[in-house]
């Protein structure tokens, strides 16, 4: 919601640094830069975007190109995400949808998203009746009782029913049919970079709430229809620069210092700046490292519960450069399970505009594979190797092609959200009253996940500094805090008492 307050500050406003330029910092620095503020914006990369960005690189054959960590759905229930894009590409004119959210399973079952209904709790029933994955005696055999919290999720009480349980548990007491276990809901946890057994159940239950009865969107997504950086982040970039913000690339911040009651001063390259405020929206490592290195900074407990934060096992993103077209009936994005660590099968060059030049240039195709939560202890090429052989028996049709290229990107930089470790995140508020957070990683007391908790949370932080200043903050959008069935709501509760 917004806070009340003047619009804006009419002349010089206060001075902020956001540290971090992925989703969560330009929201922030936009939010506050709109209101007038003076913002500094410090990326230690050479690009906007954080674990979105993307980085030049040649190929064999003398092409340049862009190489990233690749797909992402950009679903339609990141309002907040889609509105801070709207500020550069107010018609999203550089997102285009995919038809569909295709899940197969290695036993050859293949789920589809296209015909689901799309209003709760339609949406979730229609999943069960159009899945070729669940039977009558499946459904049959699972435990309703079990099932019922999905119907009253409610944010953010979900977390003090269902942190102390893993993903796993859940819906083993469930007992959803394997297949259907693995394609829809596994993939949520999957998309955490997290194996459902490390997983906390209540991400798990916010994920079905807000996909399947908390919005009408349902499971649809768009793409950018370039690479990231010309896509989103340059456009983004350019309308921050003409706010006023001073974007400092390649710039990382060293350590952040108490000056007074409300003042901070950033250090970086040896220079020290004083701000009014400062927002951290770091990954994991760079905020426990910037903590580590500024001891000023919060309180013992505010300290410890950020050096307890831990990433997610290791992913790899493989990008195939061959030398002939994949099958023209192949989906553009295929979710996969049970294919020995492949989790996504992606055709670049049905949406994405620099790969379908290079694909109509040489005859060939672009692919990209990924494997979330990966044995840290297994050899990366073995790894590498093996989703190239799951490609294979995939779409049989890249056997024999040549590979005139590929690039391999090997990252374990996401937030991990294990079974009880929510009371220890982060919030966006910390110990001291001008200093805030922003990420995936910072808890929220809405019903947002994955790069739509980024942008919310940057908003969210950048409305708390605007209301400290008597400035009007911005409105945002969610999915509803609680399930859109009254009656499946009283069903769960009645339950829920009982027991």
């Amino acid at each position: 919601m917004p806070t009340r307050g003047r619009d804006r500050f009419h002349g010089p406003g206060p001075r902020a640094a956001v540290v971090g330029g992925g989703i969560a910092g330009l929201a922030a620095a936009t939010a506050l830069a709109e209101r007038g503020v003076q913002v500094t914006l410090h990326e230690r990369e050479a690009g906007l975007g954080g674990r979105l960005a993307g980085r030049r690189t040649e190929l064999a054959d003398g092409t340049q190109v862009t190489m990233s960590r690749g797909f992402h759905a950009f679903f339609r229930q990141y309002y907040n995400l889609r509105g801070l894009l709207r500020r550069a590409d107010p018609t999203l004119s550089a997102l285009r949808p995919l038809p569909d959210y295709p899940l197969r399973h290695r036993n050859g079952l293949t789920d589809s998203f296209a015909h689901v209904p799309r209003t709760p709790p339609w949406s979730a029933m229609g999943f069960a009746a159009l899945s070729p994955t669940f039977g009558w005696r499946d459904l049959a055999a699972m435990s309703p009782g079990a099932a019922l919290p999905l119907f009253d999720v409610r944010v953010p009480e979900v977390y003090e029913r269902f942190d102390s349980v893993s993903a796993q548990t859940f819906l083993r007491a469930v007992n959803f049919p394997e297949a259907a276990h693995h394609l829809a809901f596994e993939v949520f946890s999957r998309s955490f970079f997290s194996d459902p057994d490390e997983l906390s159940a209540a991400e798990l239950l916010l994920m079905f709430h807000i996909y399947f009865l908390g919005s009408s969107e349902g499971l649809l997504f768009d793409v950018p229809d370039e690479p990231f950086p010309l896509a989103l982040w340059e456009p983004l970039g350019r309308y921050l620069e003409r706010l006023g913000v001073r974007i400092r690339i390649r710039t990382p911040v060293d350590r952040v210092r108490t000056v007074d009651a409300t003042t901070l001063s950033v250090e970086t390259g040896g220079t020290s700046t004083d701000y009014d405020a400062v927002v951290l929206a770091l990954d994991v490592g760079g905020l426990r490292r910037l903590v580590a290195s500024s001891p000023q900074l919060g309180d013992p407990a505010w300290r410890a519960d950020i050096a307890a934060q831990r990433t997610a096992p290791p992913f790899l993103v493989s990008r195939l450069w061959l030398d002939r077209p994949v099958a023209p009936h192949r989906a553009g994005f295929l979710g996969t399970s049970g294919f020995d660590g492949l989790d996504n099968v992606s055709v670049l060059d049905r949406w994405e505009g620099e790969a379908a030049r290079w694909a109509q240039k040489t005859g060939g195709s672009v692919v990209e594979l990924h494997a979330y939560a990966v044995d840290g202890q297994t050899a990366r090429q073995e790894v590498e190797h093996t989703l190239l052989r799951q490609l294979h028996g995939l779409y049989p049709e890249t056997r024999a092609a040549r590979i005139v290229d590929a690039r391999h990107e090997w990252r374990a930089d996401c937030p991990l959200f294990p079974v009880g470790g929510y009371a220890s995140r982060p919030g966006v508020r910390t110990p001291h009253p001008t200093l805030m957070m922003a990420g995936d990683l910072v808890r929220s007391d809405l019903p947002v996940a994955l790069m739509e908790r980024a942008a919310t949370t940057g908003f969210l932080a950048a409305n708390a500094l605007l209301r400290r200043w008597g400035v009007r903050g911005h409105l945002l959008w969610t999915v509803p805090r609680k399930g859109r069935s009254p009656v499946l709501r009283g069903i769960a509760a009645l339950s829920s008492n009982r027991s």
